[in-house]
Parts: C-alpha cells; sequence; structure tokens
C-alpha cells in the first residue's frame, strides 16, 4: 500500500484496537509491581514503567483526536473536552476516593496513616496530590497511586489551550519539547538556584511526564503525510512493534538504561501500533479478552491496591508474590467489571452524547 493510503487509512480510523491491547501491557505490571514487598532487581522490578505506557498512549490518543477535531471543525471545543473527560474520570475516580475516606476513618485515631490521609485529602480531591502530599513518611500513604491520575488531569487541563493557541504545529510542538526539557532538567538535578530543592516550583515542573509529551509529539508527526511517512519507514513494518517491544524489554532488563530511552521505546511501541493495524502484535494486542482488559483497565488501575489488600489478608501469611499477584489480579478484573458496567458505562454514554 502507497504511503498516502495507509495514511488516509489511518486518518479515517475510528478506533486503534491496538491500544486497548497496550492498556493490558500496562497495568499487568502495575498490579506486579504493588504486589510485591520491596525492590526487586532486573525487569522484574520496573512494573512502575507500566504507567509510562499508560501516558504515552493517553498523549497520543487525546493529541490525535484534538487534531482531528480541528480539521473537521477549525477549532477544539475545549470545553466539551473539559465535559467528555470528567464524564470519562470523576465518577469512578471519586466513588474510589470515597471508600478510602471510610477506610481510613475506620483506622485508630491515633494512626499515623489514617491523619496523614485526611491531611492529604483536599490534594487527592483536587488532583494536586503530586505538589502537595507529603510521600516521604515512614508509613503507607493510602491512595498513593493516585499522583497518576493527578498528572493526567494536569495536562488534560493545559494540553488543549496548547493545541488551540495555533492553527499549525509548530507551537504545540515546540511547547511540548520544552516542557520535556523542563522535567528532564529538573530530574537530573539541574537549575538549584531557579528552582530550589524541595520548594513547590521545583515539583510542579519535575511533575510533568514526559511520556504523555512523547505520545502527543507521536501524534503531531504521524497527523502530517511527511511525518508519517518517515515514520512508516522505521515503524510501518510487521516486525516493528514486536522489535520495539522487545527492545523495551531489554532495556528494562538492564538497570544502567536511562528511563528516557525507556520511555521513546514506549512511545516508538505506541506508533508502530497505530501505523498499520496488521502489525506484529496484533495477535496479542487484538486479541479479545486482551482488548477488554484493556477497556475496563481504568477501573483495574483504582480498584487494583484494595484487591491486593484483599488477597494478602484472605491468603495464608507468607504467600509467595506470583499467588498474591494472581489472586489480585483476578479480583481487581472482577472488581473493574463490575465498576465498568454498573458506574462507569452510563457515563461513558452520555459523554458520547457530548461528542456528537
Amino acid at each position: 500500500m502507497a504511503s498516502t493510503d495507509r495514511h488516509a487509512a489511518y486518518l479515517g480510523a475510528a478506533r486503534f484496537p491496538a491500544l486497548d491491547g497496550l492498556r493490558f501491557l500496562s497495568i499487568v505490571p502495575v498490579i506486579w509491581h504493588h504486589s510485591t514487598t520491596g525492590p526487586i532487581a532486573g525487569l522484574l522490578g520496573k512494573g512502575p514503567v507500566g504507567v509510562d505506557l499508560f501516558f504515552a498512549i493517553s498523549g497520543f490518543l487525546i493529541t490525535t483526536l484534538m487534531l482531528r477535531e480541528r480539521r473537521a471543525t477549525g477549532r477544539v471545543a475545549v470545553g466539551a473536552f473539559y465535559g467528555r473527560r470528567a464524564l470519562r474520570i470523576f465518577p469512578l475516580y471519586y466513588a474510589v476516593l470515597a471508600l478510602y475516606v471510610v477506610r481510613a476513618a475506620l483506622l485508630p485515631p491515633a494512626d499515623p496513616v489514617r491523619a496523614h490521609f485526611f491531611r492529604s485529602l483536599p490534594f487527592w480531591a483536587t488532583y494536586t496530590a503530586n505538589w502537595f502530599v507529603d510521600f516521604g513518611v515512614p508509613h503507607p500513604v493510602l491512595f498513593a497511586f493516585g499522583w497518576t491520575l493527578a498528572t493526567e488531569e494536569q495536562f488534560y487541563l493545559v494540553w488543549p489551550w496548547i493545541v488551540r493557541a495555533s492553527r499549525g504545529r509548530l507551537f504545540p510542538v515546540v511547547a511540548a519539547l520544552l516542557l520535556v526539557a523542563a522535567g528532564q532538567a529538573v530530574a537530573h538535578g539541574l537549575f538549584p538556584g531557579a528552582l530550589p530543592p524541595e520548594s513547590l516550583s521545583r515539583r510542579v515542573v519535575g511533575s510533568i511526564a514526559t511520556p504523555i509529551l512523547l505520545g502527543a509529539l507521536l501524534a503531531f508527526l504521524l497527523d502530517l503525510p511527511r511525518g508519517f511517512a518517515a515514520a512508516a519507514r522505521v515503524l510501518g513494518w510487521r516486525a516493528s512493534a514486536p522489535l520495539a517491544l522487545a527492545a523495551v524489554v531489554a532495556m528494562l532488563a538492564v538497570d544502567t538504561v536511562p528511563i528516557l530511552v525507556v520511555q521513546v521505546g514506549l512511545a516508538l511501541l505506541v506508533g508502530a501500533c497505530v501505523v498499520r493495524p496488521d502489525h506484529g502484535l496484533s495477535w496479542l494486542t487484538d486479541a479479545r479478552p486482551v482488548r477488554w482488559i484493556g477497556t475496563v483497565s481504568y477501573g483495574m488501575y483504582l480498584l487494583h491496591v484494595s484487591a491486593i489488600t484483599a488477597a494478602r489478608r484472605l491468603l495464608p501469611e507468607g504467600c509467595s508474590v506470583p499467588v498474591v499477584f494472581a489472586v489480585a489480579f483476578a479480583g481487581t478484573m472482577v472488581a473493574a467489571a463490575g465498576s465498568y458496567r454498573w458506574l462507569e458505562r452510563p457515563f461513558l454514554g452520555l459523554r458520547e452524547r457530548l461528542r456528537g
């Protein structure tokens, strides 16, 4: 198929089925990571990278939808975008947060975990926990996984205005590159004078999620005919997706590979899975059970820590990590399926009306 035809097919695709499959590859390592009881060397200790893959998918998909909306209507309707995001994210998020409020309230009044949670509750409720919550305490932090949702919501709050601000692509692309550079500078300890350690400004800049912006940059690249053609030369082979996944796994197995390199590999994996529908991982990403897990992965993310806690209480003391993981994963799927059917899906119907 000619490059122009492949690009037209890409622009005309209503859905990218592989993204649900990639969400499956995101949630599995995250649940594994929280099932462990301490740091693990090598590949099995790199579960948090699942969050980076979630971020890359989100940045790519959100930016792609905005670029297509702008092409079709001449603008990005930011208010409608916020409405759709709220209907997708808020109902389950605040329902789970309410359950954690009940859980914390049942703890002894003198428990430091309880006190820390209620001090942090305003920040969990306003998606600012990654800026204001103290994660350096010597006890568990309830709802700690919520920092990722804060990071995403902050991206959703700002990014549509950046995309809308210019009818071209130069300004958003330059803005994304500058944000990546700022986040990486803080991650590597640069600019201690302008951004003092432990300052709010440093925490804000340090909260910039590089994988989200890499996904957004991928969306801009593939939206252009020349960009798509250039990317297809590398990512458009059937073997490109398996090779990208293998490269990411190989890098994760080596502790010395910089996380930025891994994140670039994750963005390339997303690109290889959307440039051509019949990519070499489609047997996995497009399989119905895998796509189903990807569909309910948001609920799985919010509910998996509770499932792990329940698994540890139900299983005999001293059970191995793989057993805890297997039981917790099954429980997480059941809980997420119920959440999707009875809580999320009604709001998703409203979201589709708003999209229309």
